[in-house]
């Protein structure tokens, strides 16, 4: 009898916890710290190195492309007004981030910028709505806008600069951008500490050499030195996201001037990555930025020889969360080895990456498994029930989403 009173007892608390667990403050708390145990088990039960390199032997010493000029622009672009020595547009309401929320947030606080009254996860229960989904790409952030806030305009480009930051600033218009980051926190065994982080950039002060933005994980009004922040953008082929007023879009036109259209602004891109490794040979994030965009033009060849490059030197252990280039090149050049191994790397590293489940899909279609390339669709599917992207992949295979 007293057996099972304990057992009851037991069954009582298990089940009252459940439920604790359920009130949205109190599972905010401690989901990252369960997901946060859980990878720190599993990697210790399976240990994940660096960015394994290449399977075709590149030299250390690889040449680095001749600079490809940008293209002429339609029209001379106007001098641009002398910009004031410091900017500070007001912060919107600052947001702490969720567990891996960083993009949503960071959106929220842009869209608030506008007086847009939702929040964070407003925006993540429409393209991210499992928490465990630890990226959130661009091109969802501007679908977002698009769809569900189309009273705003958004965009995005690459190859910005710190001159083309402070104009939209000085314009009015806050500058969203991903870029490298470190939490020194042990998820993996033997981590580098590198992530990627999207921060919302409101204010510049040339009298310290300062950017300030918004940080979802740091805090608000967080500072940084221009070339630091230079730095750690380059990591993610310096890309931004704008959000701004119609009224507004001549004004964002004529500042971003030959790179308002997109596929211009690539060009520009190619022609920019090119000169970095000219300058930098050794920076493995020019070589995949590089590669990044002479994937964007179909330029497979190319691109995996710069990818080879950037895993040469040596790239931090969660790139393949972020950014999906190499799967691409690799895929359409039939480097097969190299597409399962950068998978197989990326999925011990992010399990429920939806983009790199999709590749494994596309890596099964490309050996001749159909239905396995279905069945990686639909583990994709359940890692982000609202993915475009496994939308896209089944719709091409004639499967219903």
């Amino acid at each position: 009898m007293r057996i099972r009173t304990i057992g009851l007892g037991l069954l009582g608390l298990a089940v009252l916890a459940v439920l604790v667990y359920q009130i949205p403050s109190v599972k905010e708390r401690l989901e990252w710290r369960l997901d946060l145990a859980q990878i720190f088990v599993r990697s210790r039960l399976n240990p994940v190195g660096e960015l394994p390199p290449p399977q075709i032997a590149q030299s250390s010493t690889q040449p680095a492309p001749t600079h490809t000029p940008p293209p002429p622009t339609a029209t001379p672009e106007a001098s641009p007004t002398p910009l004031p020595a410091s900017v500070l547009l007001p912060p919107p309401a600052h947001i702490t981030q969720g567990p891996n929320n960083c993009g949503p947030a960071t959106l929220a606080m842009y869209l608030r910028f506008y007086g847009w009254d939702g929040d964070q996860y407003t925006i993540s229960d429409e393209i991210k709505p499992v928490s465990a989904d630890r990226n959130v790409n661009v091109d969802e952030l501007d679908y977002y806008v698009r769809t569900r806030a189309g009273w705003l305009n958004t965009l995005f480009r690459v190859n910005g600069s710190l001159e083309l930051i402070k104009q939209l600033l000085a314009a009015g218009i806050p500058v969203m951008v991903e870029k490298g980051h470190t939490i020194e926190i042990d998820y993996l065994f033997n981590d580098d500490y590198w992530n990627g982080h999207y921060a919302l950039v409101t204010g510049y002060d040339d009298a310290t050499g300062e950017f300030i933005f918004q940080d979802s994980y740091n805090g608000p009004d967080q500072r940084m030195d221009y070339a630091e922040f230079d730095m750690w953008w380059l990591h993610f082929n310096r890309v931004y996201n704008l959000v701004y007023r119609p009224d507004q879009a001549a004004v964002v036109e004529g500042i971003l001037g030959s790179d308002w259209d997109a596929t211009t602004n690539r060009q520009n891109a190619l022609a920019a990555s090119e000169l970095e490794v000219q300058q930098q040979p050794d920076n493995a994030f020019a070589w995949f930025n590089l590669g990044m965009n002479q994937t964007y033009f179909a330029d497979y060849n190319n691109a995996v020889v710069s990818f080879d490059q950037a895993r040469v030197i040596g790239l931090p252990m969660r790139m393949l969360r972020y950014q999906f280039g190499p799967f691409f090149a690799y895929y359409h050049t039939n480097r097969l080895e190299d597409l399962e191994q950068l998978v197989d790397y990326a999925l011990v590293i992010t399990p429920n990456s939806e983009d790199v489940l999709i590749w494994r899909g596309w890596l099964f279609h490309k050996q001749g498994d159909v239905n396995g390339a279905i069945q990686q669709f639909r583990i994709a599917q359940q890692a982000n029930p609202k993915s475009f992207y496994v939308e896209q992949a089944l719709t091409s295979l004639g499967v219903q989403p």
